[in-house]
């Protein structure tokens, strides 16, 4: 049984791999009479909390939303400081992250990133590409259905080169085509802001994903409200299409 995320109370049943929608940065702001930018900022401690928690607590995979192919429509002066946060928080972070042995990979549409986040990422891939303890995966300029779209163009043009045939396609050489190919299926998904819908993430992932919504506005996120998702997921009867006599007596 892996550690517990918040302290010397009763060990946890723990998710390999967790994901998490970020939301409620605007809110939290809003709240303060600040701008956006400034709840932006506060979410990055808690991205922090979470991931040292889940590494602590025997996760294998963690992945932020962190931003989406819709937030490209937000007003221009939010997505360019946005894009500059990522770039300072890259820069900053990497260090810490590769000493503690977590593994950063970025999915998405990372072509669209400026040339700058571009380096960032891609320096921050190769300075931990070694690490084993977590794999830190972080979804910029990501969308589901972007993904799934993308999949499916892959498979049809190798179909139309001739190189598959299309009655070969079955959900394991679709999920390869996948941007998350090199995921596991989300255990958890974790979504904070007291929204309760995916909004676009992950959607061929989280498809027997155990979903833990939070009142909690992502900048107060903490160790204890983690705690509560994992006893969340620790509850649940995952069933995968079975039924709940058919899962006790597997574990039997």
């Amino acid at each position: 049984m892996a550690a517990n995320p918040a302290g010397p109370k009763a060990a946890l049943p723990i998710p390999r791999h967790v994901a998490v929608i970020m939301d409620g940065n605007g809110r939290w702001a809003r709240g303060r009479a600040l701008p956006r930018q400034a709840g932006h900022q506060a979410g990055i401690k808690p991205v922090r909390t979470i991931v040292d928690r889940c590494a602590d607590a025997g996760v294998e995979r963690l992945t932020l939303f962190a931003f989406s192919s819709e937030n490209w429509r937000r007003p221009a002066e939010e997505v360019r400081g946005l894009m500059s946060l990522f770039v300072r928080a890259i820069g900053r972070e990497v260090a810490e992250l590769d000493a503690n042995g977590v593994r950063v990979k970025f999915i998405g549409d990372t072509a669209a990133l400026n040339t700058a986040l571009q380096r960032a990422t891609a320096t921050a891939e190769q300075q931990t590409a070694a690490n084993t303890r977590l794999d830190l995966v972080v979804a910029v300029a990501y969308g589901g259905r972007w993904d799934l779209t993308q999949a499916a163009r892959r498979l049809a043009a190798e179909a139309a080169a001739g190189r598959l045939d299309p009655e070969r396609i079955d959900e394991a050489m679709f999920a390869a085509a996948l941007e998350t190919a090199v995921l596991p299926n989300v255990d958890l998904l974790i979504r904070t802001g007291g929204e309760k819908r995916l909004s676009n993430f992950l959607l061929w992932d989280v498809a027997y994903a155990e979903l833990f919504f939070s009142d909690v506005l992502w900048p107060d996120f903490t160790a204890a409200e983690l705690r509560k998702a994992f006893e969340f997921y620790a509850q649940r009867q995952r069933r995968f299409g079975l039924t709940g006599e058919q899962v006790e007596a597997v574990r039997c």
